[in-house]
């Protein structure tokens, strides 16, 4: 563990890269039984609810569907997590230090850290998206009673069929509410995670293990604070089915939602401003766990590639 005050120099980009997926990968399948929790109990009829809470959801999961229920979708979501984590993790430090200059000495102002954040998640999610739609249909799948149908028997059938169906563009369903979303959440994890590190540091605390899961408590906590509402919005349009073919005679289906804004208009006029906020115990658990996980396992990585990078014999 290191006693030192100063943060270790971070690794080269690719490096960096690698090791964020890496890291992400291991949150996402420590944590994902929370945000299985949290699509359930958004997803759920505020009229006739099955699941009252997170661990009566979690419980109803593993007696009802068996113990592997909770990871439902962890393929789709380790499958996210290589392909956000090293672009919105991995790229924030060098964005972060492109946009204050190669010139400049000391933390960076929090404004160019919010554009790093904003930058790197936006693109991250952008590659990412489709994972994003498949991970919460398998998790919405569910919510089903027992006997009924299921649309997918794994991530790679949901992706085959998503295509088949509803052409390549449904795998970026829901994309602008997603987008929001992340961009909300993960540049607030980012930029609260740094801020709350450089305080810590700042007040005297060392660079360690301590240290680094106060950081990713704090950023949890404010990601969820500020996340929530987009959030149910984009599991909502991500976990609606696609509108059928009119059967002979009769009218098409219509969809539930025609895209976000009339899905949060749904919302806040059939169940209030408290559906936004539905699920937020297991966000927050979700989220914060994701965080310390995360980071502290980042930073333990760190620490040893640049222990490994010290003992390697220096070139002339």
């Amino acid at each position: 563990m290191s006693n030192t005050k100063k943060p270790l120099p971070p690794p080269p980009a690719h490096v960096l890269m690698l090791l964020s997926a890496s890291a992400a990968s291991w949150g996402e399948f420590c944590t994902i039984p929370f945000d299985t929790a949290k699509v359930r109990l958004q997803m759920q009829d505020k009229a006739n609810p099955v699941y009252r809470g997170l661990a009566h959801t979690l419980t109803s999961m593993f007696t009802q569907e068996g113990i592997r229920a909770p990871w439902k979708g962890v393929t789709a979501g380790i499958q996210r997590q290589c392909a956000f984590a090293p672009i919105r993790i991995g790229l924030y430090e060098p964005v972060r230090n492109f946009y204050v200059g190669k010139d400049f000495k000391g933390d960076p102002p929090i404004l160019q850290k919010i554009a790093a954040g904003l930058t790197t998640s936006a693109i991250g999610i952008t590659v990412a998206s489709p994972t994003d739609v498949v991970k919460v249909r398998l998790q919405a799948e569910g919510r089903l009673p027992p006997g009924a149908v299921r649309r997918y028997s794994g991530a790679l059938d949901a992706y085959r069929k998503i295509i088949a169906q509803e052409g390549v563009l449904g795998l970026w369903t829901g994309y602008g509410p997603n987008l929001a979303r992340n961009c909300v959440v993960n540049a607030t994890e980012l930029v609260a995670y740094d801020q709350a590190k450089q305080t810590f540091l700042a007040l005297g605390r060392p660079d360690n293990i301590p240290t680094h899961i106060l950081s990713g408590l704090t950023a949890g906590l404010a990601a969820t604070l500020l996340g929530s509402p987009v959030d149910v919005v984009k599991t909502r349009v991500m976990a609606a089915r696609a509108p059928a073919a009119a059967a002979p005679g009769g009218a098409a289906h219509v969809p539930e939602f025609s895209g976000p804004i009339d899905c949060a208009i749904k919302l806040l006029k059939q169940q209030g401003p408290l559906a936004f906020y539905k699920g937020f115990i297991p966000n927050f658990a979700r989220i914060g766990s994701w965080n310390v996980i995360t980071w502290m396992t980042l930073e333990q990585m760190k620490k040893l590639y640049f222990e490994y990078q010290q003992t390697q014999p220096k070139s002339l």
